[in-house]
């Protein structure tokens, strides 16, 4: 969550802005534009206010930031950046942002950030690697934390799995009109089971062989429970 806002939701603050003065109501437009919302709840950690809009006034000016940044593990570490946009996740905030170090495009956490003032200077914004922002995020943060990654194939359209399947949960792949791919993970053999089976298709998994032998353990029991 944001400390200090109630509502985890950027359109929340809308409501704001008609008893704001000018200079808050700039920042809130700022974060109201440069956000991007993935449709999902989950917990997550308390977010800076000042942090935050720093970061949606670095995105809206095309300002270069400097900022440290602390990896999942502890360590610290002082990057430069072109901020692009923010994705609110449940209660999750990301920023997606070209590492001019690194010169590529990463993914951090908002509550990782500290930012350093004043910002730099401007930056010609580059074209996303993804029109689709949420999405790009989304699966990157799903499948960095991913323990088992599988390979599955749906006897289903591509086009009905995919109104089934959150952003950053799986990729689709289609083969023709009647089957598709479907590449996703869990940190669980035993959620990735619940997960396929909840699809409502049928399905054969490629890999891991872990999650076939697993399955086959599952179709056992299940045909033991039966009358």
């Amino acid at each position: 969550m944001v400390s200090g806002i109630e509502e985890t939701s950027v359109r929340a603050l809308a409501k704001l802005e008609q008893v704001l003065p000018s200079r808050l109501r700039h920042r809130v437009n700022a974060l109201q534009a440069y956000t991007v919302t993935v449709p999902m709840q989950t917990a997550g950690p308390t977010v800076d206010v000042e942090a935050l809009t720093a970061i949606a006034g670095a995105c809206r000016d095309h300002q270069l930031l400097r900022l440290d940044y602390r990896n999942r593990v502890g360590s610290d570490s002082l990057r430069t950046v072109e901020p692009h946009r923010l994705v609110c996740w449940g209660r999750r905030w990301y920023l997606l942002a070209w590492d001019t170090d690194r010169r590529s495009w990463r993914t951090f956490r908002v509550d990782r950030i500290q930012p350093r003032t004043p910002t730099g200077p401007r930056f010609a914004p580059r074209d996303l690697p993804d029109a689709d922002v949420a999405a790009y995020v989304s699966r990157g943060v799903w499948s960095a934390g991913w323990r088992y990654r599988a390979r599955v194939r749906l006897h289903a359209p591509a086009e009905a799995i995919a109104q089934r399947i959150p952003p950053g949960v799986g990729l689709l792949e289609a083969i023709d009109q009647d089957t598709c791919l479907l590449h996703t993970g869990a940190e669980s053999l035993d959620t990735l089971a619940v997960y396929l089976g909840m699809l409502g298709v049928d399905f054969q998994v490629s890999e891991p062989p872990g999650l076939v032998d697993y399955l086959r353990t599952l179709a056992d029991r299940y045909h033991r429970a039966t009358p």
